[in-house]
Formats: structure tokens, sequence, C-alpha cells
């Protein structure tokens, strides 16, 4: 490791991406780049974990240190130099996989650097100019910064999961898609810009929005863009899912959509529940009254335990599960993405003790829970 990682080094970086953490890793993603402060040449350290960035500069004779030490916690590895671009993976079994290519690039010192975003400001995106927040000739209106940002968060969970689960083909079923601004963008950014194989169906109820929806994926000619107006238990699928999201889904149809995911076998799940009111009705327990008293609390409390429990149950039928912040708290409430990829565990057993204690402590019986057993994706453990 430390060759490649002095040969990135010797070849002068422009950026550094350490990316695809390993489990129980500090951060979930970390950046470095040279910086200039007080005409000294410092390296700027960006570590991202579930809620916020930290940052730290260091020299330049503790650079590889750093990057060694960062080099044990991820599986993937990009830099950007001069004069290449490097790809270092590290395989499950323990085997590195290095490749690099002649590739220029602009070396910038500036120590507030504006934030690249991987949808790039200045190149135009339909549905970005319809929504208001991009003018027609690429340039972000400034009302709809926030907008903006929240659109390339789910872009970026997104693009790191892909890197996980490299598919070049994928078949993406949206639950709940609403008025589609993010499929949109999502089918823009596989397609246009990642250059992949891609077909998304999204789902909803309301008829008039699906009409609008597929009027736009003509208009902006996206052959393989197509919307339905349907519940999600009738929809079927001609072919494999590889992806299933639902953002926003309002209580339980969450649950319905990650159990049809569960089904279909989905290798990518991302879920973003909304209200969240069945456990909040069910919840009953004498020895924690506490939790239970106060309706306020009573309320954020069951939130929480939802999504916790909707993390083991997912986690019992094979994926290895994350929360993750989606947006600032500041611009919505409903901030939590799980984040679900298809892997093999060997601790059900105790994911599945950890949710019976909590089914039984308050008398609960949830949805995601329910449609699993009936399923026979969840049996009791002796």
């Amino acid at each position: 490791m430390k060759q490649y990682l002095e040969e990135m080094i010797e070849s002068q970086i422009v950026r550094v991406i350490f990316s695809n953490p390993i489990k129980n890793a500090s951060y979930w993603k970390i950046t470095i780049r040279p910086v200039e402060i007080q005409n000294e040449i410092y390296y700027q350290v960006e570590s991202f974990d579930k809620e916020k960035a930290f940052h730290q500069n260091i020299k330049r004779e503790d650079l590889l240190d750093t990057m060694e030490k960062f080099s044990c916690e991820f599986k993937q590895i990009e830099a950007e130099t001069v004069s290449h671009h490097f790809h270092l993976k590290l395989s499950k079994k323990g085997k590195i996989f290095f490749h690099k290519r002649e590739e220029v690039h602009e070396l910038k010192l500036s120590h507030d650097r504006k934030k690249q975003y991987l949808l790039e400001e200045g190149i135009v995106i339909p549905v970005f100019v319809d929504l208001g927040i991009m003018t027609e000739t690429g340039k972000i209106v400034k009302s709809k910064y926030d907008k903006y940002r929240q659109i390339n968060r789910f872009i970026e969970m997104v693009d790191d999961v892909l890197k996980e689960v490299n598919l070049e083909n994928l078949h993406i079923v949206d639950f709940g898609c609403g008025k589609s601004y993010l499929t949109f963008v999502l089918y823009h950014y596989l397609v246009n810009v990642l250059q992949k194989r891609v077909s998304i169906h999204g789902i909803d109820l309301k008829e008039e929005v699906i009409v609008n929806c597929n009027q736009l994926a003509k208009k902006y000619e996206y052959d393989h863009l197509r919307f339905f107006a349907m519940d999600i238990n009738e929809y079927q699928s001609d072919k494999a899912v590889d992806m299933v999201i639902s953002l926003h889904a309002c209580d339980t149809a969450t649950d319905i959509a990650i159990y049809k995911g569960i089904e279909w076998g989905a290798k990518i799940m991302l879920n973003v529940p909304c209200c969240q009111h069945e456990i909040n009705e069910q919840i009953h327990s004498e020895e924690y009254a506490l939790l239970t008293r106060y309706g306020l609390v009573q309320e954020r409390f069951s939130s929480l335990m939802t999504d916790a429990l909707r993390a083991n149950l997912i986690g019992i039928c094979d994926y290895e599960v994350q929360l993750l912040e989606f947006i600032d708290m500041e611009h919505s409430p409903k901030n939590v993405l799980i984040r679900s990829i298809k892997k093999k565990r060997n601790n059900k057993e105790k994911l599945y003790k950890e949710i019976e204690v909590i089914v039984n402590t308050y008398q609960l019986k949830p949805s995601l829970y329910r449609l699993l057993e009936e399923g026979h994706y969840v049996l009791p453990i002796s």
C-alpha cells in the first residue's frame, strides 16, 4: 500500500478521496487537497461522519503517514494529481487493485474553496430549469440554493453506494415518486453523467401527477424513464429490480416499499421515511412510562424506534444497513435515510433478539415485522 501512496504524493496531489469505508470506520468519506496558508503549502484533510464535516491542515511531511492511517479504514482511494488519475481498490480478500492513467488536473491552492457538487453549476439540467432552481444558462438561483444542496446530497449518496455495488445496468423502482424532481435528476446523473444503462419506473397513486411526469420524461427525451399510476402493491416488474427508492413515503408505505425491495432481492434500497404514526399509536410500557408520558417525547422516541426496528429487520434479510442524515435538520425534520446494501449477514440472531426485546417491552407489532413474518422472512429464533 505504501508504495502506491508514495507514487500519488510524488505525482503532486490535487485531490485525494477515500471512500467505501470498512465496517465501524470513524468516517464515511475523507478528502485531502493542498492549500496555501500564509505562503506555505499545507494539506487540508476534510473528514465526513454521519452528521458533519471536520477539517484539519497538515504539513507535507505528515501526508504519507496520514494517508496510510486512512487507507486502513477505506476500501477505495481515488487521487487526482497534476499529471495522472489514480484508482486503488481493496478487495474483500485484501487484494489491492491499482490503476493509473495520464490525466492533467489544475492545481488550485485557494483555502476557501467553493464546494464541488456532482451536479455542477453551469451545466444545464432541464428539470432544474423547470423547477426554477437553475436559469437557462445554468446558474443556480440564489433563493433555491438549499434545494440544490439537498438534491446534490441525495445524488452523492447514490454515487457512493454505486461505487460499492458496481452496476453498469440498473433497473430502479421509485415508490411514491410524487412530482419526481429527484427521479428526473437521478436519471440525468446516471445516464448523462455516469453513462450507465438505466431504466427507472416511478409509482404513485395520483394519476394527474403521473400524466405530467410522463409528459416531462418525453419532453426531456428520457427514453427509459416511465411513470405508472397504481398502488405499490399492484406493481409487477418484468425485469430484476436492482434499486428501490422511496422518499418521504407516508407512514407504513415506507414499510411496504422496503418489503417489496426485500422480496425482489434488490441490491440497493434507499428509503427516507416521512410521518410515522404506527408505533406512536401502539407504544405502551408501564416499566418505561417516562418515555410515553409526554406527547412530544413519545412522538420523537417512536419515530427513532421505528427506523431502528426497520434497520434491524432489513439486516435480518441479509442487508448491510446504515441510518444517515439526508439533509440538515434545520431544513426538514424528516431527515433520516435508511441505506441498505444486499450482503450476507452473520449476526441475524442477535438482530432478531434485539427486536424481540423492544416489541415485547413496548407491546408493538410494526408493519414491516408483520409483512416479513407473513412472507416467512423472519422466523422465531429459539
